[in-house]
């Protein structure tokens, strides 16, 4: 387990930033309230096997007297680098994503399931979006009752999505909580 060099750092905090947008800065910034330690510090990032871990420091620390070879994880595993160097976000970062999401999306009762399938939010199962959505910015997926679905990519602005079709596509699906059954043996 190492620190992110600086190109990885780039590529997950620009990655970040499509959800979080000026947020960021309290992902990065949050004090941590896990481990023994009286100051328990700040979260950190750390690349294990091509993942992204946020953990706390004094849990970094701690996880240095284990070998790499037996080391699964540590923290919460947030995205992981792809064999080409792209960085991509994973399901379990929808925590961290929906407590500093900038932009945002609610789904009507109707549509969460077709969500939780892996398929993109139609209009027809729109039920609430923030304002000033763009096309191409990251937002976060809930239920009518706030509770985090997913996230994925705006397919339209937010004025484009009260003139469009029912059936038109307005947010892209990238990861859901029903990726957790889908993909059981990768996580």
């Amino acid at each position: 387990m190492r620190p992110l060099d600086e190109k990885e750092t780039a590529a997950v905090f620009e990655k970040l930033f499509k959800f979080t947008g000026p947020n960021l800065k309290h992902i990065v910034e949050r004090p941590a309230v896990e481990g023994p330690d009286d100051p328990p510090g700040r979260y950190c990032f750390r690349l294990h096997k091509n993942r992204v871990y946020y953990a706390s420091e004094s849990l970094v620390r701690r996880s240095t007297n284990v070998s790499r070879g037996c080391l699964a994880g540590v923290g919460t595993c947030i995205g992981k680098f792809t064999h080409h160097g792209s960085f991509r976000l994973t399901v379990q970062a929808l925590d961290l994503l929906a407590a500093h999401a900038r932009h945002k999306v609610w789904l009507k009762p109707t549509a969460e399931m077709s969500f939780l399938y892996g398929n993109s939010v139609l209009k027809s199962g729109l039920g609430r979006i923030t304002d000033s959505v763009k096309s191409g910015d990251g937002v976060v997926v809930f239920s009518m009752t706030d509770v985090p679905l997913g996230f994925g990519v705006a397919a339209r602005s937010t004025q484009d999505c009260r003139k469009a079709h029912a059936d038109a596509i307005v947010v892209n699906h990238q990861a859901d909580v029903g990726g957790y059954l889908r993909n059981e043996a990768e996580l």
